[in-house]
């Protein structure tokens, strides 16, 4: 495996100076998009998108890639969130994610759970109950 191939399979970006010179290769020398896969040791379709992305924007620059794509929404809403947090200290994850669904707010557990972990305000995490899924059996009933 190349080193670029093991770049992709661990999810990295490749870099704008190979990109540039995939899509050179197309534009330029004429040269098709599986060729130039081959000889950039890249996919066939990752040329197509530099291409396009070329074409469309006049660059070839990887979009972001990482963290959570929603921070900036919720990061908007970080004062009602600290003001819901202060009138119920005791509310848990998805009850936040409730009480901001009744203001008209959507948000997934895991986007407000980041959140709070940012801002060191992380909840506790509730303790399984016996007899619930992942709690301790309960002890045998009069039936046995």
């Amino acid at each position: 495996m190349t080193e670029s191939m093991k770049e992709q399979s661990q999810g990295k970006a490749y870099g704008e100076d190979l990109r540039r010179r995939a899509v050179s290769a197309v534009l330029e020398e004429g040269m098709s998009l599986a060729a130039a896969g081959r000889q950039f040791r890249v996919n066939r379709q990752s040329v197509a998108r530099w291409v396009q992305r070329y074409r469309e924007h006049g660059h070839v620059r990887p979009d972001a890639r990482g963290g959570d794509l929603q921070s900036w929404r919720i990061e908007a809403e970080r004062g009602r969130i600290l003001r819901l947090l202060e009138r119920w200290p005791g509310l848990s994850v998805r009850a936040l994610r409730d009480r901001l669904a009744a203001e008209g707010l959507a948000f997934g557990v895991s986007t407000i759970q980041r959140f709070l972990k940012r801002h060191g305000l992380e909840r506790e995490r509730r303790l399984a109950r016996p007899g619930t899924r992942y709690g301790a059996k309960r002890p045998p009933g009069p039936r046995g």
